[in-house]
């Protein structure tokens, strides 16, 4: 988005706003989709579960992954068949595998012993996938810190299920959220190779690769491509699972570069030689994903002029709330306007209303 355009829509709107692109949603989905076809692609619902976007998508033909009774909800309520779903939270109590099933998903995700004993009950109708974990300390958020099965316990895990009596489908790993190393992909893959072959060997046959998401986008510096860094995982997967399902849960790189976010400077101080800028969006608003997510948006003003050492701080009463420390700034007038972009995932998704201040409003633009 220009700038000319955020005050445009700051005028006509107010701020704080997040402005949701249409036609980035499906520029995201559909260069994803080119850089790895064949895949299925399941949307990651809790990365940005704004209805408008679920439906942009849907028109486009994507599933979704969704990991809560709520998020089943909402995607129900966007006239999204159960077909179209996969359950992916590895921790489910029994009243979800029974919500999600009599809403129509059968394909779970589990990733631990005790999780078999809770499908048990439903396994004439719920399959599962066995979530293999893949350390990867170098993306953003390494999710197998907390979720999978270490690889060379899966095949163990696999054959348990199996001798439960519950039909395992294939198995899914996610290499990290924002991971900028695709060999990650291809690490995560010969182990599945290796898994696969171990099962064949038992008569257990498996159909489903699940690739997962962690697809980057650009935020303060650019990521490759995502043709160039889809390619490498293309060719394995051509070579080695061509006779697989595979599908992947994209998230961050669908909804991340869909929004933009306009917030205003509300007030302005000068402490201790530094300039302090306030504005009406903060930590527990749009920006908690600077906190959960630890990602850095992109930032842009209209100023211009030398520039002073400054912080920009969010508008709640707690101390915490600082977006940016030890940045250099032209001096900024209460009333200006400030743009953020690539505000669409973990963002939204993750805001409260702290203080008493409402979220940010959502609009959406072509």
């Amino acid at each position: 988005m220009d700038f000319e355009t955020a005050q445009q829509l700051a005028t006509k709107y107010g701020t704080p706003t997040l402005f949701l692109s249409r036609s980035r949603i499906r520029e995201s989905y559909r260069a994803l989709r080119y850089a790895l076809p064949g895949v299925e692609h399941f949307y990651a619902v809790k990365s940005n579960a704004e209805p408008k976007l679920i439906s942009i998508l849907a028109e486009e033909g994507a599933s979704f992954d969704v990991c809560t009774n709520g998020e089943i909800d909402i995607v129900r309520e966007c006239g999204i068949s159960s077909g179209k779903c996969l359950h992916t939270h590895p921790i489910k109590r029994e009243s979800d595998i029974r919500y999600a099933l009599d809403f129509g998903i059968d394909l779970f995700v589990v990733d631990n012993e005790s999780e078999l004993d809770k499908i048990v009950p439903f396994r004439d109708k719920a399959k599962i996938l066995v979530r293999m974990s893949i350390q990867n300390p170098g993306c953003l958020v390494n999710l197998s810190q907390k979720f999978g099965v270490v690889p060379t316990q899966t095949f163990a895990l696999i054959a348990k299920a199996h001798s439960m009596g519950i039909t395992v489908k294939g198995i899914s790993f996610h290499v990290g959220s924002q991971n900028e190393n695709q060999l990650k992909y291809i690490e995560a893959l010969e182990y599945c190779r290796d898994i696969c072959r171990k099962a064949a060997i038992s008569g257990i046959i498996l159909e489903i690769i699940d690739i997962g998401g962690g697809f980057p986008i650009n935020y303060l510096t650019n990521v490759a491509p995502i043709q160039q860094f889809c390619q490498p995982i293309n060719e394995y997967l051509d070579r080695y699972f061509s006779n697989y399902r595979i599908i992947a849960e994209p998230g961050r790189f669908i909804s991340g570069p869909s929004m933009s976010l306009v917030a205003r400077v509300m007030g302005k101080s000068k402490r201790s030689g530094v300039w302090w800028y306030y504005l009406d969006e903060g930590l527990y608003g749009s920006f908690s994903g600077k906190m959960f997510d630890h990602a850095h948006y992109p930032m842009f003003t209209s100023r211009t002029g030398h520039t002073h050492n400054s912080v920009i701080a969010g508008p709640t009463c707690d101390s915490i709330d600082v977006l940016y420390e030890n940045i250099a700034l032209p001096e900024l007038q209460i009333g200006d306007i400030l743009l953020f972009e690539s505000m669409g995932s973990y963002t939204t998704a993750s805001a409260s209303n702290f203080n008493g201040f409402p979220k940010a409003e959502i609009v959406c633009i072509e």
